[in-house]
């Protein structure tokens, strides 16, 4: 019998998502929500991009979503500038007995010390009322800087550091709160993104580098947070609109997570939007765009992750990609016990139904 599942938030994640959910066997969606008005009415199978008319109309918000009682909601709503909402979301869903998977709000990917211990509490009170779980997740934060570390990590005799990077061209992505607010590309160099307002990164990807440590086992003394910013040398045209000569058009941000004075875990982003600027930072494994795991220890390891797709670029790819991780936990956080779930406590997610032949 197929699990019953609904969807909160057709950006780009969740339009990715709504693809799987349409088209995987072990799924039958019955909800979509949506915050942007054209897309009310429209039916998910439009919503995703997809030849097909499911019979399932968008709806706006969360109300008429939760009414139709899913085993599982799939939160890919924006929660990087509304994460006291995005929370508010989850907590709802948790309460009504709904198991919750996402990309937001990114907090609760691993919150002890990252979220206050009242906003956790308020979560895992409505998860036990409605014997419900929720697992938070995408790429980085995400697969990239937790599933893929720990399992390189398992091969190691010593570690000494784990760095954990994003190397990427953003031209092609068309997330325009994500670039303009939360990066600020384009913004004047003395006014930069949200991101990187003092605590703001540490706060982002804290999550990540805690996650790391508990499966390390070590205690992080502080997390540490630096930025670079480079100007556009001149107009630059990206798919959100032109970044202007002298506006931010490449950053390398960094967070460390401190051992006794020293980095052990290390956040890193090299992010452009044209590939010849800063040549000196870090560049991609492949064009456009890579992850990259780096372990320094006993062996070493340096591991680059190469997202492609045959129905867009590296950005897309590694959208699809969070989609995909989100998507495919969904069974076993049904299954695991109520609460706030991570990579740390859920089994081994395997691609188990995936196989399709051609």
């Amino acid at each position: 019998m197929p699990i019953r599942v609904a969807l909160v938030g057709t950006g780009n994640c969740g339009q990715l998502a709504l693809i799987q959910l349409i088209e995987d066997p072990r799924f039958e969606l019955v909800a979509v929500g949506t915050s942007t008005e054209d897309k009310v009415g429209v039916d998910a199978g439009t919503l995703a991009g997809l030849d097909v008319l499911t019979g399932v109309t968008a709806t706006p918000g969360m109300d008429q979503v939760l009414a139709t009682k899913p085993d599982c909601l799939v939160y890919c709503a924006m929660g990087d500038t509304r994460p006291i909402e995005a929370t508010r979301d989850v907590t709802a869903a948790l309460a009504a007995g709904i198991n919750v998977v996402g990309s937001a709000p990114g907090g609760l990917q691993f919150p002890w010390g990252a979220m206050p211990a009242k906003a956790i509490a308020r979560v895992e009170e409505a998860a036990a009322q409605g014997n419900s779980s929720v697992y938070i997740t995408g790429v980085d934060p995400g697969f990239a800087t937790d599933l893929v570390p720990f399992a390189i990590a398992s091969t190691c005799q010593r570690i000494d550091q784990i760095k954990t990077m994003e190397i990427a061209d953003y031209a092609t992505y068309d997330g325009t709160e994500v670039m303009s607010i939360v990066m600020g590309f384009g913004n004047p160099l003395d006014q930069p993104g949200m991101l990187f307002l003092p605590g703001v990164l540490s706060a982002a990807w804290g999550t990540a580098i805690r996650m790391l440590a508990a499966g390390l086992g070590v205690q992080v003394d502080e997390i540490t947070e630096h930025y670079e910013l480079e100007p556009a040398p001149e107009d630059i045209p990206v798919a959100t609109g032109v970044i202007a000569e002298g506006t931010v058009a490449a950053m390398r941000f960094e967070i460390n997570g401190m051992v006794d004075g020293v980095p052990v875990i290390v956040v890193e982003h090299v992010t452009r939007v044209r590939p010849d600027l800063r040549p000196d930072w870090a560049q991609p494994a492949q064009p456009g765009g890579s992850y990259r795991i780096e372990i320094t220890g006993e062996p070493s390891y340096v591991v680059d992750i190469c997202p492609t797709s045959t129905r867009g670029d590296h950005n897309y790819a590694a959208i699809l990609a969070a989609a995909g991780r989100i998507v495919n936990s969904i069974p076993e956080v049904i299954a695991a016990p109520p609460g706030i779930r991570t990579t740390l406590d859920l089994p081994l997610v395997t691609g188990k139904g995936l196989y399709a032949a051609q």
